[in-house]
């Protein structure tokens, strides 16, 4: 398959344009439409805990999805190019998943929620299509020395802009109780996003692939397997613990099932991470000691910082007499807009931070920076300093990716840098199912504050498992 032709600076739009697309979607179905269906469907007494459930599966049918359908567009041979046809499909999925969770919004109880349940799923698998195929434009499309500036380009789409735009217009038509307003809404951005993207003059791949290999997806299959029995077993333990410590005060209760919840997601996340990567890796295991410790490193920071988003809505209901139910919406999503503004204002100087103090410095100024922010969030006492608290969570988060991902780039052998960097995926859907799962059930029993201390504990564990990881000179 030839290249286009030299990008013209409109290529610049719509070669990551539906990255806008995809971000919305994300900031509009995650963090405000489930947790308020599922408010509506079982209730204040448990909604973390379906919460929990529901993200639990969604995220791990979106890791699988997300790979299989990278492996298949690679190979596509179809007219319109690798990546396209996976794109128009995933988008007509997705418009069809959220008009149907319109329709789900008008059901009660638990048929709706089972029903909300089936539609996330089916929305995960529609948007990882599509995602899968995005991901490979810019690597199929751009020249190697055009690649930083499409790659900045997308970091803005991907980023500030959606989180703008949800914030200042979906979450407030959600907000004052016009969810399909909202749901038109990111509707008509992923129609217009895919309209764009159609026109990429992309070239159908003339010689025949390789034949698929099937084993890395079936070892991919076996790790999420283990990683999903490892996060079932200790929120089994979690609800154990729940029933057990009924008969106490609450603020025995707070103490006790905070501490062992804390104990079960960091077991998840160390048992999660070093059983899955003994699968994935094989015998390879050995050729970079510090890289499970870096994904350990990863994951813990992520549970805080996906987690606190995931609740937030739950956590301002809590915290706020005045913003029950939709009501929570508009100001979530703001907090979560400054969050992203300054993840991207922190991130441009970030690269020169860790060159000149190095990685390890930057990753410990990263998760002390993010638990001072999840305190912040605890102390609160109005709206103000929550902004406050996302910007330093923000900043922090910034700092974490860019210096994060320099150091996985150094501890991995060169020969093998993408399969193993492409196991880091575990971090990122783990994040979600392990926070929210185990989570979910300590919220419903002992509230939300206990549950944002567990995350801003996590920043700090993520600092001690840099101790693992060798500094790039030493490694050399």
């Amino acid at each position: 398959m030839s290249n286009p032709p030299h990008p013209r600076w409109y290529d610049y739009i719509r070669y990551n344009l539906y990255w806008f697309a995809l971000t919305t979607r994300g900031q509009t179905i995650s963090p405000i439409i489930v947790p308020l269906l599922v408010q509506q469907f079982v209730g204040e007494a448990a909604k973390g805990t379906y919460l929990g459930v529901i993200r639990l599966w969604a995220l791990m049918v979106a890791l699988l999805i997300q790979a299989l359908m990278g492996m298949l567009s690679d190979r596509s041979v179809h007219p319109w190019g690798r990546r396209r046809p996976f794109i128009l499909v995933g988008t007509v999925g997705e418009v069809i998943a959220f008009i149907l969770i319109g329709v789900a919004a008008g059901l009660h109880g638990l048929e709706g929620f089972w029903v909300l349940f089936g539609l996330y799923i089916f929305s995960m698998i529609s948007s990882n299509i599509a995602h899968a195929a995005t991901q490979g434009l810019i690597p199929d499309l751009v020249p190697e020395s055009l690649r930083g500036r499409f790659s900045g380009v997308k970091a803005f789409l991907e980023l500030p802009l959606p989180l703008i735009f949800v914030s200042f217009v979906v979450a407030r038509l959600i907000g004052n109780g016009n969810l399909w307003g909202g749901i038109g809404a990111v509707i008509g951005v992923l129609v217009v996003c895919a309209g764009v993207t159609m026109t990429i003059p992309e070239r159908r791949l003339i010689n025949p692939p390789a034949p698929l290999d099937w084993r890395p997806f079936f070892r991919l299959l076996l790790m999420t397997a283990l990683f999903t029995a490892i996060i079932l077993g200790s929120g089994s333990v979690i609800r154990w613990g729940v029933a057990v410590t009924q008969l106490l005060t609450l603020e025995w209760r707070r103490w006790l099932i905070g501490a062992l919840g804390l104990l079960m997601i960091m077991i998840a996340v160390v048992g999660g991470v070093l059983g899955s990567l003994r699968i994935g890796l094989g015998r390879d295991w050995k050729l970079a000691p510090g890289f499970p410790w870096w994904v350990v490193n990863r994951l813990a920071y992520l549970v805080g910082s996906t987690n606190l988003a995931t609740f937030l809505i739950y956590y301002l209901q809590e915290r706020f007499v005045d913003l029950q139910g939709e009501r929570a919406a508009a100001p979530a999503a703001s907090i979560v807009m400054v969050v992203g503004i300054f993840v991207l204002l922190s991130t441009l100087p970030s690269g020169w931070l860790s060159d000149r103090f190095g990685k390890h410095p930057i990753l410990l100024l990263a998760g002390s920076m993010a638990a001072l922010g999840a305190a912040i969030v605890v102390l609160a006492p109005d709206l103000t300093l929550l902004r406050v608290a996302g910007a330093v969570l923000g900043a922090a988060t910034g700092l974490f990716y860019a210096a994060n991902w320099a150091l996985g780039t150094e501890i991995v052998p060169e020969e093998h840098a993408g399969r193993f960097l492409g196991l880091s995926n575990l971090a990122g859907a783990g994040a979600g199912a392990i926070g929210a799962y185990i989570g979910g059930p300590i919220a419903d029993a002992v509230g939300y504050t206990p549950l944002m201390l567990i995350f801003g504990v996590l920043f700090l564990f993520s600092n001690l498992a840099l101790m693992g990881i060798p500094s790039s000179r030493r490694h050399q």
